[in-house]
């Protein structure tokens, strides 16, 4: 099975291909679009700021490549923000493939929402065999909105959009791998697709 690591300028690629190289399989980190073309699994992960992250992907030509990739794509963190239509983060337009807006979680709490929280009705592919109300690990200071694309949520300041699916392309607010065994769960039922 051939898995491709997006490569651009986001922190925390290495963290998801050491989470694949613990579960025993290799990735390859890349920004050629062939590879990126023929890999059986893509994975588009990040940490960082939307628009100059945007900025990079559209000089790069990955911005439309993601749009029209027909095999499972996972957006993790920033990727799964960068997949929706705009992000008040450098009022970026991003890249659309969730029709949703990416919010600054409002003042009151602490932000970023860091740590450990709870999955709120879990649903679909990606979490077959995880719990409501399992783990997992948060770091983000903007959030997708719940809305008909969720497929897990969580509570912090507000109800959020944890996870998103449509046709062939998933998103995860938090790291699955940064999230012990319930991210170990969701990466593998990813690769089961």
């Amino acid at each position: 099975m051939k898995i491709a690591i997006i490569k651009y300028n986001a922190g925390n690629i290495r963290s998801v291909d050491f989470a694949l190289r613990r579960m025993g399989l290799e990735a390859e980190i890349t920004d050629d679009h062939e590879k990126i073309r023929s890999a059986d699994k893509v994975i588009f992960p990040g940490v960082g700021e939307a628009a100059s992250t945007m900025k990079h992907l559209t000089a790069n030509g990955l911005d439309n490549l993601l749009r029209e990739l027909k095999q499972p794509v996972l957006g993790i963190c920033l990727g799964q923000q960068l997949m929706c239509r705009q992000s008040e983060e450098g009022d970026a337009s991003c890249i659309g493939i969730f029709d949703e807006p990416v919010l600054r979680f409002p003042p009151g709490e602490k932000v970023p929402h860091m740590g450990w929280n709870q999955l709120t009705d879990p649903a679909g592919d990606l979490f077959k065999g995880v719990e409501p109300g399992a783990y997992v690990y948060f770091i983000h200071s903007y959030y997708v909105p719940l809305c008909t694309e969720t497929v897990a949520g969580c509570e912090y300041i507000t109800g959020f959009s944890a996870a998103l699916h449509r046709y062939n392309f998933y998103a995860t607010q938090f790291h699955p791998e940064k999230s012990g065994p319930t991210g170990q769960k969701i990466l593998e039922n990813f690769i089961a697709l």
